[in-house]
């Protein structure tokens, strides 16, 4: 195969990587948004698989823009290198720095541990227990666990979200919310509403 249809056909792919990273990207933010979890779907994955799929592409789209490099390399380096000046030695240089730069700060995030903002909320708020950081609950939770958390009572989470008095108080919010038609938004407002 001739390197000008080579280099089409990679740029092709990788145009298509792009078209479909930025595509997953938007179902993640806007349409499966932080919290939806299992409960809604889009062609039968829910936010959790869609973030799967976005992955696979973004690794695809590395490897392909990878390849398309190896094949400019060539060009690359003479474009850096340019014509013999006394200043070239300062071009290459700089060149190498900012391409270092580039690499450290795209590899910054993966290697920094990660932290946890809950504990941090949990200790300054310890002085008023139904303090609490809502963004905290979580659909794997059961009303239990957000009475013991909160303090907010069991009964008065039923009340405002109409849910049937006998309800199993041990069931995740993620079954409840999916039967009951309830967001993780209502039950954070009401636990912050709780006086």
């Amino acid at each position: 195969m001739k390197t000008p249809t080579k280099n089409y056909i990679i740029d092709i792919v990788a145009f298509v990587c792009f078209i479909f990273l930025v595509s997953t990207g938007v179902i993640l933010y806007y349409n499966l948004p932080k919290g939806s979890g299992h409960s809604i779907t889009i062609w039968g994955l829910d936010r959790h698989e869609w973030g799967t799929v976005h992955f696979w592409i973004a690794v695809l789209f590395l490897l392909v823009l990878a390849l398309h490099l190896v094949l400019h390399w060539r060009w690359i380096v003479s474009l850096t290198k340019g014509k013999k000046t006394p200043d070239s030695g300062k071009r290459v240089a700089l060149g190498i720095v900012g391409f270092l730069a580039i690499v450290a700060l795209a590899i910054a995030p993966i290697i920094t541990p990660v932290e946890s903002s809950t504990t941090n909320t949990k200790k300054e708020n310890s002085g008023n227990p139904t303090s609490l950081n809502t963004q905290s609950i979580r659909g794997s939770m059961t009303l239990n666990d957000i009475e013991q958390e909160t303090h907010v009572p069991i009964s008065y989470m039923i009340e405002k979200l109409n849910l049937p008095k006998n309800i199993s108080t041990e069931t995740p919010l993620k079954i409840l919310r999916s039967e009951y038609h309830f967001t993780m938004e209502d039950i954070r407002i009401i636990v912050e509403d709780y006086k």
